[in-house]
């Protein structure tokens, strides 16, 4: 992160209170559905909402959806095909061999409830601040290209703390 944009943080920690920062660790469809559920409403209301995604979690920023043998070396390819992107996340139970997520879509949809791609387009549409963590980038053998565009920086986490300070924050 360069110092420009340091200072833009550090200026706006001081002219704004309201502040919730999530730490989106899991890839699983229902916790990447609170983690979006949480940071829309609280952006609808006038928050500041950073999101850090870590490990995991990377899969709901994933510029590709569906598997595909991303990274440099054998292993992080097999990381990139575990990896499917939103449309490939597992539930955290009842997965149900995989049609866990297809049901809660459906049920969602019936319910007039929006869908974790709905919410995903509603974060980018409220200007909710996404990072990737560069640590886990470098681990899973991912580039910031791999990531969809409204991804605007990768971080270490002393800088995703500098960009959290004086608000909330909740790891999901």
């Amino acid at each position: 992160m360069n110092n420009d944009t340091i200072q833009a943080i550090e200026a706006q920690n001081i002219t704004n209170a309201k502040k919730l920062s999530i730490i989106a660790f899991s890839g699983e469809f229902d916790r990447l559905t609170a983690a979006f559920t949480i940071a829309t409403g609280a952006a609808a209301v006038g928050y500041e909402v950073n999101i850090f995604f870590t490990f995991w979690g990377l899969n709901a920023i994933k510029k590709e959806n569906g598997r595909a043998a991303i990274g440099n070396n054998f292993i992080t390819k097999i990381f990139g095909l575990m990896m499917g992107g939103l449309s490939n996340t597992p539930t955290s139970r009842f997965n149900f061999c995989g049609i866990g997520p297809w049901i809660f879509r459906k049920l969602m949809s019936k319910n007039n409830v929006a869908t974790l791609e709905q919410l995903v387009e509603a974060a980018k549409t409220l200007g909710i601040n996404l990072y990737a963590c560069e640590m886990a980038m470098h681990v899973l053998g991912l580039k910031k290209n791999d990531f969809i565009n409204e991804v605007k920086d990768e971080l270490g986490v002393a800088s995703f703390l500098k960009i959290s300070e004086g608000g909330r924050t909740i790891f999901i």
